[in-house]
């Protein structure tokens, strides 16, 4: 199969989909990898390196999508590679549908099979390509509040870890899946007080059997959501539907009355994010204020360390780009369910169900649209 990896054009997206140890096994295995030059760059991998690696290097994006039968991307095209999607080809990147209408307009204008990175499945239903990503944001979110705190940067003047005799910081983490979960463990080793808050009473037990000093959870209502954020100095949204919009689940009226100079962490803000009051914001420029309280939006967080979150995107994608190249879309589906319910457009019309109710399109199961075999529907 043809593989192709180009550029990433988001703003301040610094990530690779395919580190050359990736392109490596690919071409070993006998398929064709065009590379477009500089896409690695940002994250100190030289064309040299996808050349040793077997890859084909090439000067523009065209060339890559012309000759590629699947391009594996970071972030789904912007509007200058809209025009390099056409029918028969396999897109894999994060796409964030639901709130990115234009994307899937062109991607259904176009008729090719777009599989969103964040909803692929494993065996256990849980979500390998998105995994990793959201263990680097949690661990990140922490230290950035932290920054954000500082009164050089805006802050309140806040110390998370207090000192002798001081009271710690506050830190409270809207969602308990991996970015939450990563960054209470994170923010207790700074010596925070941690509150963690879900819907989801197991994953909330789970977390206390770790034993982490200083970490204490709450059932998510909407007084507790309240209450919390008025208290804390740093508020973490970690909250994530696959598939859906993120709930607001902290309203304008909360943030204006939160303390001046205390910091919201959104991280699914590229699903809509948590907060009434949130919106996407760029590494280059990734904060804002607004009623006194400091935002940070950043749609792309692992991407401010690349060089670490290339290489773990590029092993979660690798086992994906590896099936489908060796048997085909239709066989790759056949072969992992969980694949299949990544997919989110395929030839002109929806396949997934939450995607269709969220932007109010007819929905199309895939089976009815690639020859599934009929254990595979």
């Amino acid at each position: 199969m043809r593989i192709g990896v180009v550029r990433e054009l988001t703003p301040g997206e610094s990530r690779v989909s395919l580190a050359p140890h990736a392109v490596d096994e690919l071409t070993r295995a006998g398929h064709r990898v065009t590379v477009e030059a500089g896409a690695g760059e940002a994250s100190s991998i030289r064309d040299e390196a996808y050349a040793e690696a077997g890859g084909r290097l090439v000067a523009d994006a065209q060339s890559v999508y012309a000759d590629s039968q699947l391009v594996v991307k970071v972030y789904g095209p912007v509007a200058e590679e809209y025009g390099y999607l056409r029918e028969g080809l396999i897109l894999l990147s994060f796409l964030s549908l639901p709130i990115n209408p234009t994307l899937m307009r062109s991607l259904l204008d176009s008729r090719c099979i777009a599989i969103a990175s964040e909803s692929v499945r494993d065996e256990r239903g849980r979500l390998p390509i998105l995994t990793p990503m959201s263990e680097i944001a949690g661990r990140l979110v922490p230290q950035i509040g932290a920054h954000y705190l500082q009164r050089p940067a805006g802050g309140r003047g806040i110390l998370l870890g207090g000192s002798t005799g001081v009271r710690p910081g506050r830190v409270v983490i809207l969602g308990c899946g991996i970015v939450g979960s990563t960054a209470a463990r994170v923010a207790c080793g700074l010596g925070a007080e941690v509150v963690v808050i879900d819907r989801d009473l197991d994953r909330l037990r789970r977390l206390e059997e770790m034993g982490l000093q200083g970490v204490k959870t709450l059932a998510a209502t909407g007084m507790a959501v309240r209450n919390a954020a008025l208290e804390s100095d740093l508020l973490i949204g970690a909250v994530f539907i696959a598939g859906s919009r993120t709930p607001a689940l902290v309203d304008r009226q909360t943030v204006e009355s939160m303390k001046d100079g205390s910091v919201i962490v959104d991280v699914d803000v590229d699903y809509g994010g948590c907060v009434e009051t949130s919106r996407p914001t760029t590494l280059q420029s990734p904060t804002f204020v607004e009623a006194g309280v400091t935002h940070y939006c950043v749609k792309n967080v692992p991407a401010a360390v690349p060089v670490t979150a290339t290489r773990a995107l590029s092993n979660a994608l690798l086992p994906v780009a590896r099936l489908i190249s060796s048997v085909g879309i239709v066989g790759a589906f056949n072969a992992d369910p969980g694949l299949k319910r990544g997919v989110t457009v395929a030839e002109g019309r929806v396949v997934d169900a939450a995607l269709a109710r969220e932007t109010g399109r007819d929905f199309h199961p895939i089976s009815s649209i690639l020859p599934l075999h009929e254990e595979a529907r």
